[in-house]
């Protein structure tokens, strides 16, 4: 399945699950009394049995085209160590107090920055980016954070927020998440186009960080649970987990159809949070409240995801591709 139509199809399915990743976790964290880290634990759970054990059954019983490599290895973990930092930084935000109301616009508005650096760095491609594709990438980030700024919200908090801690959480989930579809793609390339092996490493990445680290720190300091393990939160953590694993493999794929991050990763990033937008007022039941910049500001984020699309760097004729495990697969990084 190749070309642009299949590229956008997968795009779509993971701002999709990304956007629903937000309000089913939540479910999961309350469901636990807010406790965050067992929350987290679910997460890598699922990631564990979609993005593990399917992969590895998967490639025993039919195999794949591409093959294993160090490199490919490596950089597939580093983005799955990326991904799995990056949904804690977001947890640790707000812990510290900060408000969703500008924690989520500001990570889903540097996040595609990062990404079209560390993919224009890695491809050594950074003079091809015009001024018009930077500005689609900018109007796109301040649409989203539009979008998540003028939805209606429920009253705000007493506590003070740590804004040192907040902001530092932030920046590290808006890094993580920006170099995440740049790695995952460079890891891919280097199997040969595979899709099943990069996803096992990014599952084994979340298993290490979201299940093998929390349990070992929850039996070595249970002071810092805040919470109770209940059917019901690890049920929704895991869902949560699901569709996380789900907008990981949509990314892969959309690679594999012969995307770039570049592109794609931004897409993501100006769709995902309308998403979540849309669930959280379906939720609240809170439409009749939604203010006229909320409308303009989801324009906005469509002009700009469409600009991204249509004017994104292409490579110079002639230019030469990055190292692959197997010359024949469509994946180039120029």
């Amino acid at each position: 399945m190749q070309g642009l139509p299949f590229v956008l199809i997968f795009t779509a399915l993971t701002f999709l699950s990304w956007g629903a990743y937000g309000p089913l976790l939540r479910y999961g964290t309350t469901a636990m009394h807010h406790d965050g880290l067992k929350a987290f634990v679910g997460v890598g759970l699922a990631y564990f049995v979609i993005a593990v054990i399917f992969p590895f059954l998967a490639l025993s019983r039919n195999g794949e085209k591409g093959n294993w490599s160090f490199v490919g290895t490596t950089y597939s973990i580093l983005a799955g160590a990326v991904g799995a930092i990056g949904a804690l930084g977001i947890i640790f935000a707000l812990v510290f107090k900060g408000n969703p109301v500008y924690v989520m616009p500001l990570v889903f508005g540097f996040a595609p920055i990062v990404n079209t650096l560390v993919t224009a760095w890695l491809g050594k491609s950074i003079q091809n980016i015009r001024p018009i594709f930077i500005a689609g990438i900018v109007t796109a980030a301040l649409g989203a954070g539009g979008v998540l700024f003028f939805k209606p919200q429920a009253p705000a908090s007493d506590a003070a927020p740590n804004f040192a801690m907040v902001g530092l959480s932030i920046a590290i989930a808006a890094l993580c998440w920006g170099s995440y579809g740049p790695m995952l793609h460079q890891g891919q390339m280097r199997m040969g186009g595979s899709r099943l092996r990069p996803f096992a490493c990014v599952g084994i990445a979340y298993f290490i960080i979201a299940v093998a680290v929390p349990l070992m720190l929850l039996v070595a300091m249970p002071s810092i649970s805040r919470g109770s393990w209940t059917a019901g939160g690890l049920t929704w953590s895991i869902i949560a987990g699901a569709a996380g694993a789900l907008g990981a493999l949509g990314i892969i794929l959309a690679f594999n159809a012969g995307g770039k991050p570049i592109y794609v990763m931004p897409l993501v990033f100006g769709f995902a949070p309308v998403i979540n937008t849309f669930i959280s007022l379906t939720e609240a039941h809170a439409w009749s409240r939604v203010q006229p910049m909320f409308w303009v500001s989801l324009a906005v984020v469509i002009i700009g995801a469409i600009t991204v699309l249509t004017k994104a760097p292409k490579p110079q004729h002639g230019a030469a591709h990055a190292p692959q495990s197997n010359p024949r697969t469509p994946l180039g990084q120029n």
